[in-house]
């Protein structure tokens, strides 16, 4: 029935994995409106007892999966291409980087790039530190540059390399279920496989919603400073449903036009407000401390990576590092496929060091220049900050309070706001393309099923945050901690079958690469002309033209 319903509306996807996506999707949706309270409490009581008995196996986690990278990178596997012997990169160097940026945490910068700073600066995360005192300062951009330096970046590589090797050289589908190929073979098409790609769905559908719901609130800030315009929920509607527009019209143009070309101009406006914070603001101190900033990250790089606020156990881990982890680790089959769609042709070490390498490096320039800009407010002029967004909960108008400080204001809070829109419209248009990647299996889905799931994330967003108000953000919060648990004993096991696949590659004794890409492909490639006769023995039915069912 569901094969039937899926040609009749012309789709080319998998209709088992689409259709339960999106069904469970709307139950999600009807639930939280509904059973708003009932909601919280079951998902509020589980990801409560994720934070305080587990949030140790999330830093482990993450700091394991950032080691096993920089060891695949630096061994004898770092010469293996994502692609046949002969392919080369699709993107230069700066067009990759700037679609990483965009489609990865663009959006979160200009949320937090004062926010949390400032948030640090006014209430240290260790205790024996004075509030607002130069330790105070140090503390808070180790904490910031640790959340959102290497190990961010680690959760979006581990996924990206394992999407790249298994679909590029392996020849299998652009779906999460292919990483288990090494473990169960051609059962990752059964229903396990199945269950393992609606599940991605739905945890990037719920990862995305909460940015776009913190986007939307900081835009509407953003407004509301400049023009009065009142910080609601139907003018939140109003937002999310513009911005839904204009993502669904760019993944509509695809990869090379809308999402390219987007990622490419917000990159340019993000570092023009870049060099005019820092230009316009205390340009020495900020040089200075720019470098400075990058040895205290350095120096705090390792003792964070496995703090667990043993002795104190005062909680502050649990609402700040954790949460991000969990957070981000369902972006990752979205970030991750996203990133291995656009890196076909490069090396493993190429990869790795591209993409923590170059986003960290832009992350600590700018959390030094934005961050040290908002101490220097506090503790060499005026201030405000810390009262402003601190003191009386401003964080979606952190980033507009502190430009308040800065000559043209107007100008460039009006820039701040296209920013931030530019930024939610990438990572909305490029979760539109990973997620109908994740149901049909292929990169090249008919773009109504592209304009479908971009309409989805939107009334995801909207319903949550304006229907049931701040309980119903809450909620899809908590939900995302519940399913980021899964996602992390799903990274243990893509370093497995990486290694093992990669293992198996090598010739004995010679060390050299066996090309299994081409042939691999090719066989894929065989097979999807027989399903397109009419299935294979194995009973996989496929819908479309080499979709699968």
């Amino acid at each position: 029935m569901l094969r039937k319903l899926a040609q009749g509306l012309g789709l080319k996807t998998d209709p088992v994995i689409f259709f339960a996506a999106a069904g469970l999707t709307i139950l999600f949706v009807v639930s939280a409106i509904a059973f708003t309270d009932t909601v919280d409490q079951i998902f509020g009581t589980t990801s409560n007892w994720i934070l305080t008995n587990l949030g140790w196996f999330y830093i482990l986690g993450v700091t394991t999966f950032l080691i096993f990278l920089i060891w695949i990178a630096s061994s004898r596997f770092g010469k293996v291409r994502l692609g046949p012997p002969n392919s080369r990169p699709d993107y230069s160097n700066v067009v990759w980087f700037g679609m990483l940026f965009a489609a990865g945490i663009g959006s979160i910068l200009m949320f937090w790039g004062v926010a949390e700073p400032i948030n640090h600066f006014a209430n240290p995360p260790q205790r024996n530190v004075e509030p607002e005192s130069v330790q105070a300062a140090e503390q808070a951009m180790g904490f910031t540059l640790y959340h959102f330096g290497l190990h961010t970046w680690t959760i979006f590589c581990l996924p990206g390399l394992a999407f790249a090797y298994f679909v590029f050289r392996k020849g299998l589908p652009f779906r999460l279920s292919s990483i288990f190929h090494p473990f169960i073979g051609e059962r990752i098409h059964g229903p396990f496989g199945k269950a393992v790609d609606i599940f991605a769905v739905l945890g990037t559908l719920f990862g995305v919603a909460v940015t776009i719901g913190l986007g939307t609130m900081q835009i509407n800030s953003g407004i509301h400073t400049l023009f009065g315009l009142p910080e609601n929920r139907v003018t939140q509607l109003v937002l999310i449903a513009a911005v839904t527009t204009i993502a669904v019209i760019s993944v509509a143009t695809g990869l090379d036009v809308g999402i390219k070309w987007l990622s490419n101009i917000n990159i340019a406006l993000a570092v023009a407000l870049l060099l005019f914070v820092l230009l316009a603001g205390s340009t020495l101190f900020l040089a200075k401390g720019i470098i400075e900033s990058t040895g205290v990250y350095l120096q705090w790089l390792i003792p964070l990576s496995f703090w667990n606020d043993t002795f104190n156990n005062t909680g502050w881990q649990g609402s700040w590092t954790v949460f991000y982890w969990a957070w981000t680790i369902t972006w990752s089959p979205f970030v991750g496929i996203f990133v291995a769609r656009i890196s076909r042709g490069r090396t493993i070490r190429e990869f790795v060091l591209g993409v923590l390498a170059a986003p960290t490096a832009f992350s600590v320039v700018w959390f030094s220049v934005f961050g040290l800009s908002s101490f220097d407010i506090e503790m060499n002029q005026d201030g405000r900050l810390v009262e402003e967004v601190v003191r009386q909960g401003d964080i979606p108008g952190a980033l507009f309070a502190f430009l308040d400080h800065y000559p043209l204001t107007t100008f460039m809070s009006v820039l701040s706001i296209l920013i931030v829109i530019i930024f939610f419209t990438t990572s909305a248009d490029s979760a539109s393309m990973v997620v109908d990647m994740l149901c049909s299996g292929s990169h090249e889905g008919p773009v109504r099923q592209r304009v479908f799931w971009g309409i989805v994330q939107g009334v995801v967003a909207a319903t949550v945050l304006t229907a049931t108000g701040v309980g119903g953000l809450e909620a899809l919060q908590q939900t995302i901690i519940v399913f980021g648990l899964p996602f992390f004993v799903i990274g243990f096991l893509m370093m497995i079958g990486l290694v093992r696949s990669l293992n198996a590659e090598f010739s004995e004794g010679s060390g050299a690469v066996r090309d299994q890409g081409a042939p691999l492909a090719a066989k894929a490639r065989r097979a999807r002309k027989v399903r397109r006769r009419g299935g294979d023995k194995s009973g996989r039915g496929y819908v479309g033209d080499g979709a699968p069912e």
